[in-house]
């Protein structure tokens, strides 16, 4: 996936979930993030930031906050990219090479999933879940709890009984990471939900991306410690 009319900034802080203030071009702007996580260890005050510049003259603010250099690892932090990037890869089959449909944002009992997708015979649910939360090369998801996410996750065990396949993609927004994990200091109950998942049939995996300022495309299998 690629954005459009990327400019680079200098992070100044985040009054909330929904704006920070970047310097950009020596003006101070007010921008989107679009990531309603904590993210604090990315956004420290005078981290260089990387921008997309909106069009729409209708919008309050005029950039969107994407992507961050975190110690000369740029980190894409958009929550709408890791779907984005699935999609692109699902349609390239990587994970199915006889996909004969893929929906987006496919209702199941209570729930509403990421992508239903048809391969040969075999009916699947995947759900994707976007990590920007990295330490010493280690990435951990989620970076605060998440209650939605664990009944995501006990929804895709039904599903796997009911006869489906079931799969859960975590989406590294950054290369070069050792392994991925979850995060059981900030929610245990998703770390047990997803041991409960494996044991049901539940394919868990991870996936790197190779991040630019102006794309963020799938790339290499990390492992999944539990």
């Amino acid at each position: 996936m690629k954005y459009e009319n990327m400019v680079e900034g200098t992070f100044i802080e985040r009054p909330n979930r929904f704006i920070a203030h970047a310097l950009i071009n020596e003006n101070m702007e007010v921008c989107h993030v679009k990531n309603t996580g904590r993210c604090k260890e990315l956004l420290i005050p005078g981290s260089k930031v990387y921008l997309e510049k909106n069009n729409n003259s209708n919008r309050k603010t005029k950039y969107s906050l994407i992507s961050v250099n975190k110690s000369g690892r740029l980190i894409n932090m958009d929550s709408n990219a890791p779907n984005k990037a699935v999609h692109e890869w699902l349609k390239e089959g990587n994970l199915f090479s006889d996909i004969t449909l893929i929906r987006p944002e496919t209702k199941y009992n209570n729930s509403r999933f990421d992508f239903y997708v048809e391969h040969g015979n075999k009916k699947t649910f995947i759900e994707v879940k976007g990590v920007t939360l990295e330490e010493d090369g280690i990435v951990r998801f989620p970076d605060a709890p998440t209650i939605r996410g664990v009944k995501h996750i006990y929804e895709l065990c039904e599903a796997k009984k009911d006869g489906y396949e079931a799969y859960v993609i975590f989406v590294i927004q950054m290369k070069d990471v050792k392994y991925f994990m979850p995060n059981y200091s900030t929610h245990k109950e998703f770390g047990d939900a997803l041991i409960e998942a494996r044991k049901s049939g539940v394919q868990i995996l991870a996936f790197d991306c190779q991040v630019t300022k102006e794309s963020m495309k799938l790339s290499d299998e990390v492992e999944v410690k539990l």
